[in-house]
């Protein structure tokens, strides 16, 4: 990632005729927010001047605590290449703080970079993250709303004419690339209409950044190709639902810290601890990774979505998959993130749950090379192998009972994302669905 001072961005903003400044940040829902100045005021926000009300945006602050800070990342500086040619549109991602001053707990960045230093208290120096984020493309209506009309019949791997959603894709990856994304691949997903663009990795913060921006570019452009691009879980009923995958890896000093030449499967004693965190925290870390009613419709058997707490080097049917590259590219790959996930909460939490397994040596059962999904339940216990919550309301249940996941989310995000997703599930608990008068109201 670039490397800029205030001077560079003054500087660019005038070469490349920048005319507004998004200000932009996350919401504990994982929403993106922005403020937008003109170019008068970038002077003012480079020196961390710039206010905004804070009690206007879900989970931070009570209207009386509500003048808070943007504090702009100089290294998050990118304009947007579609914008206006009579002006452009720059962002900076930024932290928010306190009115005194202090990072304010609330902020899903400010948490994750809490966490990250817990990290190097462990004498790890990096954590990178390499997302595979999938999307579907609907088209439309007459009035610019969405449909749920496919653009397309393709299935995985597929090209034109099947895939009728490549040029659009097409226009993402080139405008990504045009603000400075490394794109390694872009293809058509499993299900009808579904699309995934893999993106190098980089370090947690960096990625996190990358995935909030690559959601905004990948909304804006469909809609430029008269499509609506959903990270909905689970749009569709009887086909695959997006997910997210997570490759994580830890390193220490440029050295990866999962790779082990002489151990078993080439994979350290760190890795192992890291997994057994993961697999012990899985239950309670899932209302985070996986935080709305609909993710748990994705969470089921048969589309490939892992709903077991398992890990294998051999097979996809597991919650942890341990990529075949070796060497720096060692990586322990969580299959059960969404991405409707929070990125920032998302990687708080699952990099707290691998380091509680390293603080206290845990040590990972035999992995499971065989296909879950066709075990008998019995079969399952016999391995050791446990569910996945089967609701928001569970996951949420499982989620306050582990005070280690609570802590990676810290006491302010903690009771309001429970509370927003406490009110998510009664309000989905007590509508009447289209499924329940088509069940019943004839037969009762």
């Amino acid at each position: 990632m670039a490397k800029y001072s205030k001077e560079d961005i003054k500087r660019l903003a005038s070469e490349e005729n920048v005319k507004f400044i998004r200000l932009q940040f996350t919401d504990i829902l994982g929403t993106i927010k922005n403020v937008e100045i003109p170019i008068s005021q970038l002077e003012k926000a480079l020196d961390n001047k710039m206010m905004f009300d804070g009690s206007s945006i879900e989970g931070f602050v009570r209207i009386e605590e509500s003048d808070m800070y943007l504090f702009p990342d100089l290294d998050t500086w990118v304009v947007f290449p579609w914008t206006a040619e009579k002006g452009k549109v720059a962002r900076l991602i930024c932290d928010i703080h306190n009115s005194d001053r202090t990072p304010f707990g609330g902020d899903p960045r400010n948490n994750l970079k809490r966490v990250l230093k817990e990290m190097q208290e462990f004498g790890f120096t990096d954590f990178n993250l390499g997302p595979e984020p999938e999307f579907f493309l609907f088209k439309l209506d007459d009035k610019g709303q969405p449909t749920l009309e496919l653009n397309d019949h393709g299935g995985y791997f597929d090209l034109a004419p099947h895939d009728l959603g490549e040029n659009c894709r097409r226009d993402i990856v080139l405008e990504l690339e045009e603000m400075g994304f490394e794109i390694e691949a872009s293809h058509h997903e499993v299900a009808p209409g579904q699309h995934e663009i893999d993106f190098k990795y980089a370090d947690a913060l960096t990625a996190c950044d990358q995935i909030q921006t690559f959601k905004l570019v990948v909304k804006t452009i469909a809609r430029k190709h008269g499509l609506h691009a959903t990270f909905m879980p689970k749009p569709l009923f009887g086909v695959n639902g997006s997910g997210m995958h997570m490759n994580l890896s830890l390193f220490k000093n440029g050295e990866n810290a999962f790779f082990d030449p002489t151990g078993d499967l080439q994979l350290s004693d760190t890795a192992r601890h890291f997994i057994a965190g993961i697999l012990k925290h899985a239950p309670s870390f899932t209302a985070v990774t996986n935080p709305t009613v609909n993710s748990y419709k994705r969470l089921v058997p048969g589309y490939e979505a892992p709903c077991y707490v398992a890990w294998s080097a051999q097979n996809r049917s597991p919650l942890v998959r341990i990529p075949a590259s070796r060497g720096l590219s060692t990586r322990v790959e969580v299959r059960s993130v969404d991405p409707a996930a929070n990125p920032y909460l998302a990687m708080a939490v699952l990099l707290k749950a691998g380091l509680e397994g390293i603080k206290n040596k845990l040590t990972p059962p035999a992995p499971v090379d065989r296909n879950i999904y066709v075990m008998s339940k019995e079969e399952r216990i016999e391995e050791g192998i446990n569910d996945l919550p089967a609701t928001l309301a569970q996951a949420l249940d499982m989620l306050k009972a582990d005070e280690a996941i609570v802590s990676g989310l810290g006491e302010h995000i903690f009771e309001h994302f429970v509370e927003a997703k406490e009110i998510e599930w009664d309000m989905f608990r007590t509508v009447v669905h289209q499924w329940e008068r088509d069940q019943y109201m004839s037969m009762y």
